[in-house]
């Protein structure tokens, strides 16, 4: 016997033969209604949402491939301000922080 039915079974019981010819009118109904309903979400899901998806991927793609080229023509310049990097005394495994980027971060080894 399915378990995810054995309330509804046991709900059939209890109502009596009275009810239950409306009960499964009721459950019959619900079926069809909820395959009638997950038909149509799959319907969005297939002809909307990926295609939206894929549209937006090719969208970041090609402003992350602009911003990679502008970058390559224009290469960002650091400017060593005093306040940039300021130590008191350096951390134990060097100058620079723990997230220290070399493609991004200025070195706090460059004087």
């Amino acid at each position: 016997m399915n378990r995810a039915l054995q309330p509804c079974r046991m709900a059939t019981k209890r109502l009596g033969v009275r009810y239950q010819s409306q009960l499964a009118e009721q459950w019959k109904h619900d079926r069809i209604h909820a395959g009638e309903a997950a038909e149509t979400w799959k319907k969005i899901t297939l002809f909307v949402a990926i295609p939206a998806l894929i549209a937006s991927g090719i969208n970041a793609y090609n402003l992350y491939s602009h911003h990679v080229q502008h970058l390559k023509e224009h290469p960002p310049k650091h400017v060593k301000y005093e306040y940039i990097n300021f130590r008191v005394r350096p951390f134990f495994w060097g100058n620079n922080s723990l997230f220290f980027n070399p493609k991004v971060n200025l070195d706090a080894n460059e004087e």
